[in-house]
């Protein structure tokens, strides 16, 4: 008689800091349960092992880890192109035999705008349970913090870089947030920021409002909404080359 299969392990989306570790207390951005959940993993699936580990590390300073460092399995998922069955398999290996494993991000919440929502994906197809964890999600606060739409939004990651292709796609979202009232969110490379928002300012209509969401959780977190008018001569006030939410709403 075949011997029955091993009941599948979980796998675990745990949320990290958006802001530097140097920069604010674990404790003050993750529950306990997170920080317990997480510290009770061997297995893990992340964007970055460098980042990983020092979140780990950090995680070990308030709960104990339940294994050393050194030895907790860190598996790096590919940042891009397809991630095929066999190569998923074997990222949650760990799972099919009954162990929980953990999914981390760089920063925040693990899956969205991340290519952790491919192993996410796979998962569903080979029926282990997934549980996502509570912690910081930089689109859901800088949305809270704006005073925008909260009932219907969309995010849309990067506008383009090429100028005039991202005033285009800048005036098609102004009219789809008039027509939907809907916010628009996007993101930018940091050292880009100044750029995007001086290109929303000056392409949208005067009363649209733009919300500006930089280092959230941060002790020196800037959050400000204005019409794109006052924008346009207050662009100084951008703090420069930290992550940042962009938001707007057209009236």
């Amino acid at each position: 008689m075949e011997a029955p299969r091993p009941r599948p392990g979980r796998l675990l989306l745990v949320p990290t800091p958006l802001a530097e570790l140097g920069d604010v207390a674990l404790t003050e951005v993750l529950p306990q349960a997170t920080l317990e959940t997480a510290a009770a993993l061997d297995h893990w699936i992340v964007e970055n092992a460098r980042t990983a580990r020092a979140v780990l590390g950090a995680i070990g300073r308030h709960v104990p880890l339940r294994t050393a460092l050194q030895q907790q399995v860190l598996s790096v998922l590919p940042k891009h192109g397809e991630l095929d069955m066999e190569a998923a398999r074997a990222l949650l290996q760990a799972a099919l035999d009954g162990t929980d494993v953990g999914l981390m991000s760089d920063a925040g919440a693990p899956c969205v705008a991340d290519p952790g929502a491919r192993v996410v994906a796979a998962a569903h197809a080979l029926d282990i349970p997934v549980v996502p964890l509570v912690g910081p999600s930089s689109i859901l606060l800088a949305l809270m913090a704006s005073g925008l739409e909260g009932q219907r939004f969309a995010f849309h990651g990067y506008l383009p870089v090429e100028p005039r292709a991202r005033e285009q796609r800048i005036r098609e979202l102004e009219r789809d947030s008039a027509h939907h009232h809907q916010t628009q969110l996007c993101i930018e490379t940091p050292y880009r920021n100044a750029v995007l928002l001086k290109a929303l300012a000056e392409t949208l209509h005067p009363e649209t409002r733009i919300s500006v969401a930089c280092a959230l959780t941060a002790p020196q977190a800037f959050i400000r909404t204005l019409p794109a008018e006052q924008w346009r001569t207050q662009l100084d006030q951008l703090p420069s080359k930290v992550p940042a939410m962009f938001g707007f709403l057209a009236r």
